[in-house]
């Protein structure tokens, strides 16, 4: 399964942000990576260069290579709604987003191997693809012969996010994606109509 597997921290000091979640190294060098570092003068960015930027930020976030995001930005357009928002609310129906959402896993990357090694169900179902779009009502929940996995319940145990379009029933160990979020509901600092305009070209 193809995905990004290189060094997280470079990727942040990128952008400028911790994307990848707590990142100790990014805070001590929160500044961009290369050989002059923070002392490098940069002109001005193309408008190009800004939307790129953005795009790259986008799928680093969620874990998607170039031509998962193009078929997702593709089917975006299709529907109803703001493009760009529709993109977002794509990205974030994804089973693995979701896992890492619920708490189940402290990161995506790590609910995208939860996911793949088949710790996860949906509706009863287990479900080893990590793209797998949820649909509003759908149970995801952690396998049976999985619920003793101490990965697991440490990330559960740390787990302090409350998201308003999930539910989460600890005893079950079971989630439920209740509605599409709203854009205003999805905390990713992603600018997506950058996405939208560079797509558009």
């Amino acid at each position: 399964m193809a995905r990004y597997t290189g060094p997280k921290t470079k990727i942040a000091r990128k952008f400028g942000e911790a994307i990848f979640g707590d990142d100790k190294s990014f805070e001590k060098k929160n500044y961009p990576p290369g050989q002059h570092g923070n002392n490098r003068r940069r002109g001005k960015k193309s408008e190009y260069a800004i939307q790129l930027m953005e795009k790259q930020k986008a799928k680093y976030t969620y874990g998607i290579l170039e031509k998962q995001f193009r078929n997702l930005f593709t089917e975006a357009k299709r529907r109803e709604g703001v493009t760009g928002e529709v993109l977002l609310q794509l990205c974030e129906g994804r089973l693995d987003n979701v896992v890492y959402r619920l708490g189940i896993s402290p990161s995506r990357r790590g609910a995208r191997q939860l996911v793949s090694h088949r710790h996860i169900t949906v509706n009863g179902e287990v479900v080893n693809i990590p793209s797998y779009a949820l649909k509003a009502g759908d149970v995801v929940g952690v396998r049976e012969k999985s619920k003793s996995l101490q990965t697991i319940n440490d990330s559960l145990a740390n787990n302090s996010s409350v998201y308003e379009w999930l539910t989460w029933n600890n005893d079950t160990k079971e989630g439920t994606y209740v509605t599409i979020p709203e854009r205003l509901q999805i905390p990713e600092n992603i600018k997506e109509q950058l996405i939208v305009e560079l797509y558009s070209k």
